[in-house]
């Protein structure tokens, strides 16, 4: 399976850091953030990877280079406008194939078994798979709410009609911005106009589709805003994010 960081955004709730220098490249245990989302596609032999670039989207190229030095192949494309996760992922959309692909935001940090992700998503035969995880302020990233058998049923209150449902077996949950995404999911996505995937998503489930949530515990954190970027400095540096299988195989 094939994979794309996000990495285009500018990243204005953290400056003065990312002033000079693009979110996805703030450093991490000594290492440039992206290049840990990298290192967990590889551990999980995802090695083929797309990161769509606008601000200073040159320094990211010029760390990370074509991808060999990381035993992967990197391919880059630029938005000359901003065109938000919807937008930017139907851009690279031809770049897989027709194949379901993998998405990650190259601001979080995370610990999370992208193979059993992968399993899932091809067991469970969905339009798409979101990674999920019990947050007790789940409200502030937007609540997904999940049935027993995993099936999304509403993203941030939107989506089918949910009369049918047990409300007694409704998991409400934080969507951690990860997720395996079959091409279709993309059909009514505007190409070169900025949109949200997560409108994709919740058209989806209107039409009646099948997504389903990948429930996981593993440490996760946006980096978002300095208060955010400096308490996973303190995470990491405290084992609470364990990065080790990682630099094992780096």
């Amino acid at each position: 399976m094939q994979a794309m960081i996000l990495a285009a955004g500018h990243g204005t709730r953290l400056h003065p850091l990312t002033t000079t220098l693009p979110k996805p490249l703030l450093p991490i245990a000594g290492k440039p953030l992206i290049i840990w989302n990298l290192l967990l596609l590889r551990e999980h032999d995802v090695t083929e990877v797309c990161v769509n670039l606008h601000y200073l989207g040159h320094l990211i190229q010029n760390e990370l280079g074509d991808g060999s030095q990381f035993g992967m192949h990197i391919t880059y494309f630029r938005e000359l406008i901003l065109l938000g996760t919807g937008g930017a992922i139907k851009q690279a959309e031809p770049l897989f194939g027709g194949e379901a692909f993998l998405v990650l935001n190259g601001d979080t940090l995370v610990e999370l078994d992208l193979t059993g992700m992968i399993a899932f998503h091809r067991e469970h035969g969905g339009l798409a798979t979101m990674a999920l995880r019990d947050d007790p302020v789940a409200e502030r990233w937007g609540v997904i709410e999940t049935d027993r058998q995993g099936r999304v049923v509403s993203i941030t209150g939107k989506g089918g009609p949910r009369a049918h449902q047990d409300p007694t077996g409704i998991h409400r949950r934080m969507f951690a911005g990860i997720h395996v995404i079959d091409p279709l999911l993309l059909r009514d996505v505007p190409w070169g106009r900025e949109s949200s995937i997560i409108d994709a998503y919740i058209r989806g489930l209107e039409q009646g589709a099948q997504i389903y949530g990948y429930v996981f515990s593993g440490y996760w954190s946006d980096i978002g805003s300095i208060e955010r970027y400096e308490q996973t400095k303190r995470d990491t540096d405290a084992g609470r994010s364990d990065l080790s299988s990682r630099l094992a195989t780096s």
